[in-house]
């Protein structure tokens, strides 16, 4: 197993689409069974006459098929699903939104399957070079599988946050937030491949839960307030020796070439005494943080 995989248990359910019905249908076929039974109930029940138990019988029968046929109807809104259940048994998802029948003595439970946001609080861990750092991410999600949400895990969106915060702290642990070595990752320096990496992990870890991760984002990244005036300076150290190389690197060229055409052209005659001095003198005066003070030889060139 590599540095960021998890191996997570195979999940021992997953979703189905659940038997179901147009509810509509079964809402008229409701209604029509309640009028009726009342109907044939008020018929076994004459004023002045004789009651007749059977067609009483018969219409309370009618009555309560209704009113259990009706207990079957489920309304399901868009970006919502029901999980049935059939006496502790899973029996399916119902997906389709608008009113639906099942199964009457099923079991309905609510889930969201709507794209949500979960943002970590602010964590203090230690980065792969052993520097305290505070980071904190967001990561977009979405249920992608109702079962493992509802079978697999206790809360799926407590395990989201806590699996989230896990991934967030190893990513952290793994990386440095400055890379002082050519080529290797830092938090600060390669946020898309950072970003990517925390994604795969993330998902890793929930997918077990039957959810997907759509997009994580690292939303802070500093120091801890400990050191974070001691990296200031050493980062501006490292760039005002970036930048002393980068000069150094052009007066050295400069001082290269106006030796060159000196010499090419022919403009005057320099041993190697003076070729040192010249290279000394512009040297000074390229790489100067101050404005020099020129100072003019009216004397002989050896003198």
């Amino acid at each position: 197993m590599t540095g960021h995989e998890v191996d997570m248990p195979d999940p021992q359910v997953r979703e189905r689409i659940a038997f179901g019905a147009n509810g509509w249908h079964i809402l008229g076929g409701t209604v029509v069974a309640v009028l009726g039974g009342a109907a044939l109930t008020a018929s076994g029940t004459p004023l002045g006459g004789s009651v007749n138990g059977g067609l009483i019988a018969i219409g309370v029968v009618v009555i309560v098929a209704g009113l259990i046929l009706g207990g079957g109807l489920t309304p399901v809104a868009p970006g919502e699903a029901r999980v049935l259940q059939l006496l502790g048994r899973y029996t399916g998802t119902v997906r389709t939104d608008g009113l639906r029948w099942v199964n009457p003595i099923a079991m309905r439970r609510r889930i969201s399957t709507r794209i949500r946001n979960h943002e970590t609080d602010v964590a203090k861990v230690n980065d792969a070079d052993g520097n305290p750092i505070e980071i904190a991410a967001v990561v977009v999600w979405q249920v992608e599988d109702t079962a493992r949400a509802f079978f697999e895990v206790d809360d799926f969106v407590e395990f989201v946050a806590i699996q989230t915060e896990t991934a967030v702290r190893h990513i952290a642990n793994s990386y440095p937030y400055d890379a002082h070595v050519p080529g290797r990752l830092s938090l600060r320096d390669n946020a898309d491949e950072i970003t990517a990496k925390l994604s795969s992990e993330i998902g890793a870890r929930v997918a077990s839960a039957g959810v997907r991760v759509i997009e994580s984002r690292i939303t802070h990244l500093a120091y801890a307030p400990e050191i974070a005036q001691a990296m200031l300076r050493r980062q501006q150290a490292g760039a005002v020796v970036a930048a002393r190389q980068r000069i150094v690197e052009g007066a050295v060229g400069m001082v290269e070439a106006a030796l060159t055409r000196l010499d090419q052209q022919h403009v005057v005659d320099l041993d190697e005494e003076r070729k040192a001095a010249m290279v000394s003198n512009l040297l000074v005066v390229l790489c100067s943080d101050h404005q020099v003070q020129p100072v003019v030889n009216t004397g002989s060139l050896y003198q």
